[in-house]
């Protein structure tokens, strides 16, 4: 099949509905069991799971696709993170420590996915075959941040889909390795740590003294400038410099397209620049799971391109 277009499809955590009128949006029907459409091979941006209560529902329909060559998918943090929280430590713990925080956000795919049953076995098995990032037809997708150093650096460590090998979960779930700091920054966004102890809270309510940084945007002096917070949040962020700001992530402008979920963002879609586009607008509550239309090799994005579950975008 040729591919003309591919359809790039947000943070779906666990929202079967959103998913199911998206694609029917986007033109997919089901044939044989597979949602397709000629032409066109979706692209998932990770973060199947948790939050949502239709979780298998998600991974039948994201799996079908992929295993029969309607789509792509990469790893998201939720996916990295339920591979550490069931994979033993070799110590009598877990990779992910099973703390009420960690428990609680993993909730809802252990409702339908019990620790240690054949199911979760089978779909974390699914899970490792999921690459890091995808570099096709002359564009990106990545979860959280494409960072070209750490890609770079970590590509050819990776196997020949640009996965995780097994052995590396364990170095990436130990602060201070290689691995740990690519997989936060990659996969959950790079960060900055609050000047003077400052503490924010997340979008689940905890206390957090680090915050996410727009890496997609260029000339970042100041906190307020760089993070990633609401409205409110922006009001009690300091408005100092930021130390050594020219080190922080950047993505130039003449740089192939790059999609990615994760930031939560709220509104009317719209692409960020002529070249960066994120498709999480908060599907995992009461947002819309959005979708991005990319013609192959298009040479700049354009906000008309959006389409969403729940509107006539």
């Amino acid at each position: 099949m040729t591919i003309t277009h591919y359809d790039i499809i947000g943070d779906i955590h666990g929202r079967a509905i959103k998913l199911l009128n998206l694609l029917k949006k986007l033109g997919y029907q089901r044939v044989n069991g597979v949602y397709q459409q000629a032409g066109h091979q979706a692209i998932f941006v990770g973060d199947f799971i948790d939050r949502g209560t239709e979780e298998t529902i998600v991974l039948d329909i994201v799996r079908g696709m992929v295993g029969n060559g309607h789509a792509l998918a990469v790893m998201g943090n939720h996916e990295f993170n339920a591979i550490c929280y069931h994979t033993p430590d070799g110590k009598g713990g877990y990779l992910r420590s099973h703390n009420y925080e960690h428990t609680q956000q993993h909730q809802a795919f252990l409702n339908e996915y019990p620790l240690d049953s054949a199911e979760a076995a089978e779909v974390l098995a699914w899970f490792k075959t999921l690459p890091l990032f995808l570099e096709i037809a002359g564009f990106r997708v990545i979860h959280a941040c494409w960072d070209e150093k750490t890609i770079a650096q970590i590509k050819p460590l990776l196997d020949e889909q640009n996965c995780l090998k097994p052995e590396q979960y364990h170095q990436a779930s130990q602060r201070g390795t290689f691995f740990y700091h690519a997989i936060e920054t990659l996969l959950k966004g790079p960060e900055l740590t609050l000047p003077n102890l400052g503490v924010l809270s997340d979008k689940d309510g905890t206390p957090r003294h680090k915050v996410r940084i727009k890496w997609w945007e260029n000339n970042l002096r100041t906190y307020k400038q760089a993070a990633v917070v609401s409205e409110q949040g922006k009001e009690k962020l300091p408005n100092d410099r930021i130390p050594d700001f020219e080190n922080l992530v950047s993505y130039a402008n003449d740089a192939p397209p790059v999609f990615f979920g994760h930031y939560w963002f709220t509104g009317h879609p719209r692409v960020i620049s002529q070249n960066i586009a994120c498709l999480d607008y908060s599907a995992a509550r009461t947002g819309r799971l959005v979708g991005y239309r990319f013609a192959a090799n298009s040479p700049r994005l354009s906000s008309t391109n959006f389409y969403a579950s729940d509107d006539n975008l």
